[in-house]
């Protein structure tokens, strides 16, 4: 999308409360693992000076340090030291997220893998008991460079699969989203917060083609229907999850053969509770990110 022009005056007081609520797991997040002020300050600071530079050109021609002073607001000198320093913000995919990404999706969209209501079957270990509905099979049928063992191995100490009781491997949820390994659920938590605030933020900015943001949220309920809330938000979630990666890797296939530009996609799902500010009783509100 193309961003207006930075403007001279505060941001919108609305705009202001809406960061401080956005921003205030985030603060509580790094503030868990270390992150203090400090460091976060320079952070930003070297993010504002990229996010000038990079997104609020004039033409293509690279803007000047004042330039980038001017729309960012950081001083002009340190402009200059952070555009020299400045790293790559390319995102790291961590190389058990790439080929698990892929397995996963194999596993879930292809019929030879799953049962008559369509979920994933267990497969057996090795090819020699399964065949091709083997874990072996599965891998090899991805990428035939790695060991089956050693994926499963990282798969087991991540929580993606276990066995089942005939030493059968069955995986644990229906999306690559490890239960251990911090830097493959960092890798989702920047991934999918990325994709959800860049949709909400192309939506506030009033784009002509908003992307599909929108939420279910109630602020009166037990504990009791929160749970059978977040069993049906689970099923009905991954029953979309699962139709729109079997009709992702479906187009991916007839797209190959197609000589235009690649385009990335990410749709997604969330639920959250927590004990409401104060109880009172709310009708149903629908959060649409295109209005």
């Amino acid at each position: 999308m193309k961003f207006p022009e930075a403007a001279s005056t505060a941001p919108p007081p609305a705009l202001v409360r809406a960061l401080r609520r956005m921003l205030r797991p985030l603060v509580r997040l790094m503030l868990a693992c270390g992150a203090t002020y400090p460091w976060v300050s320079e952070l930003l600071k070297a993010l504002f000076v990229e996010v000038a530079e990079e997104d609020f050109r004039i033409g293509a021609k690279a803007p000047t340090d004042s330039r980038v002073s001017l729309v960012s607001g950081v001083h002009r000198k340190e402009v200059n030291r952070l555009r020299r320093q400045r790293s790559s913000g390319a995102e790291i995919m961590p190389s058990v997220v790439s080929l698990g990404a892929q397995l996963v999706a194999v596993w879930l969209a292809s019929p030879h893998y799953l049962d008559k209501n369509g979920r994933p079957k267990p497969l057996a270990r090795f090819a020699s008991e399964g065949g091709d509905l083997s874990f072996e099979a599965l891998v090899a049928g991805v990428n035939s460079d790695i060991r089956p063992r050693v994926v499963l191995d990282e798969w087991l100490r991540l929580g993606v699969v276990h066995f089942d009781s005939a030493q059968r491997v069955c995986l644990n949820v229906e999306a690559f989203i490890p239960a251990a390994g911090f830097d493959e659920k960092a890798f989702y938590f920047a991934h999918n917060l990325h994709d959800h605030i860049s949709a909400a933020a192309h939506n506030l900015a009033g784009a002509p083609k908003p992307f599909l943001e929108r939420s279910v949220h109630y602020d009166a309920l037990s504990a009791a229907s929160i749970a059978k809330l977040a069993a049906q938000a689970e099923q009905k979630g991954m029953a979309a999850l699962l139709a729109l990666n079997k009709s992702a890797m479906d187009l991916e296939k007839s797209d190959a053969a197609a000589t235009e530009p690649r385009q990335r996609m990410t749709f997604g799902i969330y639920f959250y509770t927590e004990p409401a500010a104060a109880v009172q009783a709310a009708p149903a509100e629908v959060s649409d990110g295109t209005t």
